[in-house]
């Protein structure tokens, strides 16, 4: 995910928290642990893994985790893939906090089935694995899951497009993530099932990877080979923004609706200035927090956090459709990230 705008200094000194390597691990936060977390060698460690260590969503999920780890008396030990995709990276990160003794890991998986092994291994080892915003496939390989309900955020987008089109033919083009990856299928999914459509209805499908100038590229295909388009579903804002500079560049940026996913400050604003028209805002620092949580009860008393738990989604819009629940920009700006 693209950003130009400048990051809050709390985000940047989250972000140098992983450094620059992204296979290095690095312990964030702490102080010693409690006599009642301790695990009899010291203190308690947490490891988080994200899909890269650049994206703003990431950004802030590291920032929520460095809060609660500070506050909880742990130490907190992080890693993120050189790139969204990068699994042979979250990988080496995994065997190495499970080296390095963490008492739990939190991560949000770059390929929900390839990471499966390696999670599976750590679990035999009695490392408590919890993925956040991105199930594995099977959900079950770890030991809960903290996300945001992705298929409903879709379906949020979904509803909104249909009842914004008021009866309108819609052309409709998908601004996807990448193959294999869960969190990419829920939301596009989701969105149509919301829209009441399938993806035969759709007229053009292209994979962006979440990245602005990807989107703008699919974009720009999309136009080529359907110009009457006037609906664009994205997997994320940056998609979002990118599909909007190549609609502007055709002079259609006022007579196509473009939805998005995430809820982060540059994409919320997006949505205030008229460039996104919806958008579902995801929580991410919630999602670490509750994970250092669980990890914490985990080294105390040996219980473990189990299934789903939704960490929540808003539909942010100051264009509200009868019969979509929504909140404002106001709302969106006072709870965004990044």
């Amino acid at each position: 995910m693209s950003r130009t705008s400048r990051l809050p200094s709390s985000l940047l000194r989250a972000a140098a928290c992983t450094g620059v390597a992204a296979l290095a691990l690095t312990a964030c936060g702490s102080g010693s642990g409690s006599g009642s977390t301790s695990t009899g060698s010291g203190e308690v460690k947490v490891g988080l893994i994200t899909k890269t260590d650049t994206n703003p969503f990431f950004v802030k999920m590291k920032e929520g985790a460095e809060k609660s780890a500070k506050a909880e008396g742990v130490k907190l030990m992080t890693a993120a893939g050189k790139f969204d995709g990068d699994n042979a990276g979250q990988v080496t990160a995994i065997e190495n906090m499970v080296a390095a003794g963490v008492k739990g890991i939190l991560i949000t998986p770059s390929d929900s089935k390839a990471i499966v092994p390696a999670i599976e291994k750590a679990k035999a080892k009695g490392v408590l694995v919890i993925a956040l915003d991105t199930p594995t496939e099977p959900q079950s390989a770890v030991d809960a899951l903290f996300a945001t309900d992705n298929l409903k955020a879709g379906e949020l987008i979904g509803e909104y497009a249909k009842a914004a089109m008021k009866g309108k033919t819609a052309k409709i083009a998908a601004l996807d993530l990448a193959p294999g990856v869960s969190v990419g299928v829920q939301r596009h999914n989701g969105f149509l099932k919301g829209f009441g459509a399938t993806d035969k209805d759709v007229a053009c499908a292209q994979d962006t990877g979440g990245d602005q100038s990807k989107g703008q590229t699919a974009m720009e295909n999309c136009l080529q080979k359907e110009p009457g388009i006037n609906v664009v579903y994205t997997i994320n804002e940056p998609a979002a923004l990118g599909a909007y500079t190549a609609l502007k560049a055709k002079g259609r940026e006022k007579d196509v609706l473009i939805v998005s996913v995430d809820g982060g400050c540059t994409g919320t604003k997006a949505v205030k200035d008229g460039k996104i028209a919806a958008t579902s805002q995801q929580y991410p620092l919630k999602m670490a927090a509750e994970g250092v949580k669980a990890v914490v009860t985990y080294a105390k008393d040996g219980k473990k956090a189990s299934g789903y738990t939704d960490t929540g989604v808003t539909l942010i819009t100051d264009k509200a459709q009868d019969g979509v629940d929504s909140k404002d920009t106001a709302y969106g700006l006072d709870n965004c990230w990044g």
